[in-house]
């Protein structure tokens, strides 16, 4: 059997197959042939891959950043945050909405080959005339919505509120049972950023369902998931229990090692890790990339495995596309990402200044899309 491309001698890790360990990985075209116990394909390659000392795992994922260049001081190229970074699927988070949904689509899906989808800011502007979208109920249009989702159902993965007070001002949690009876109508989840009230989290988290996203979930903001208290709110219990996910989300102003501290003493763990990328952490800080993030929860204790399943196979179930995306599976799309757990001291930075220094670094060497090889930067 010839074959493209067989990548060799990594550890390959793989959450939806449960694989962790030595394997050869070999791919024809855009597919995944299979992945083998080392040197036992007997096939030919047109080209090999040296994977020796890293890791090789599904394409990663990031359900969570802005990319569209549009948005003022805001939009990144998407490619830069993915395959330059390891990242074969990059979701935009709401910078787009029904009145320019057409013009994301020509700027940032059609021009780059990193796969780009989108959750839909329920509000029509979507970020790119100011950050206070939902203050304004006129934004808020179901059929011009819906209509949207119905041109685009190939890109439009859920509905997207951002629900805080600089947000929606004085409108409170409408803006979100808008989007939820678009999202029921459509058959999709809603993803929802969450930050200060009002409204309450309580409130947000009261009307999400399963299959729902509260992104930002590890925030060092007041009112939190975690109470005055240090347990878990009512409503999250309640909300964990329902199948809501929670989504790191991390941000220049979301992501708290103290409050990932706290959750993980009460055994509440990220559903899928993402970033929340755009330009000013992109360049500045403290985010930087999908890799740096998941660094961070290496230094904070968690495993490799948890790491990478929480970005790819998690995310890829949130897209409802995990029979296609986050696997090496046999037959499925050549997604593929190659890290390095480099030996370095770093000193990383939450959203609240808060410093942790590690000997470790997530770095990506390779990324794979749909079969084609591209040199991280």
């Amino acid at each position: 059997m010839l074959i493209d491309v067989l990548i060799e001698s990594g550890t390959v890790i793989d959450p939806s197959t449960g694989t962790s360990g030595k394997r050869d990985v070999a791919i024809a075209g855009e597919r995944i042939v299979g992945v083998f116990e080392p040197g036992t394909f007997t096939g030919e390659a047109r080209r090999m891959l040296d994977a020796e000392g890293c890791l090789v795992t599904p394409g990663l994922i990031d359900i969570h950043a802005h990319i569209f260049e549009a948005v003022p001081e805001m939009g990144v190229r998407p490619d830069s945050v993915g395959i330059d970074q390891g990242v074969t699927t990059v979701v935009d988070a709401g910078s787009a909405g029904e009145r320019n949904f057409d013009a994301f689509v020509e700027n940032s899906v059609k021009t780059n080959a990193t796969q780009v989808l989108a959750w839909l800011n329920i509000a029509g502007p979507g970020l790119v005339e100011g950050r206070s979208e939902l203050a304004n109920t006129d934004n808020l249009v179901a059929d011009r919505t819906l209509a949207c989702i119905e041109r685009y159902p190939e890109l439009i993965v859920g509905i997207k509120a951002r629900m805080s007070g600089s947000v929606v001002k004085d409108n409170g949690i409408y803006p979100l049972a808008v989007a939820k009876s678009v999202a029921r109508r459509a058959g999709l989840p809603v993803m929802v950023h969450i930050g200060n009230a009002p409204p309450s989290l309580g409130e947000v988290l009261d009307l999400l369902d399963d299959g729902d996203v509260v992104t930002h979930a590890f925030h060092g903001k007041r009112g939190g998931m975690i109470g005055e208290d240090g347990q878990l709110i009512p409503q999250a219990r309640k909300a964990l229990a329902r199948g809501v996910r929670f989504d790191v989300g991390h941000g220049s102003s979301s992501f708290s090692f103290d409050t990932m501290k706290k959750a993980r003493e009460l055994r509440i763990t990220p559903y899928s890790i993402s970033t929340d990328l755009y330009l000013e952490n992109l360049l500045r800080g403290p985010v930087y990339s999908l890799t740096t993030t998941m660094t961070k929860f290496l230094a904070l204790g968690y495993s490799i495995e948890q790491i990478v399943e929480w970005t790819t196979l998690a995310p890829a179930r949130i897209l409802r596309r995990s029979d296609e995306l986050g696997t090496l599976k046999e037959g499925t799309v050549a997604d593929i990402t190659i890290l390095k757990i480099a030996e370095q001291n770093v000193e990383l930075v939450d959203s609240e200044n808060a410093r942790l220094t590690f000997d470790k670094l997530i770095q990506a060497q390779y990324t794979m899309k749909s079969g084609e090889i591209y040199t991280c930067k």
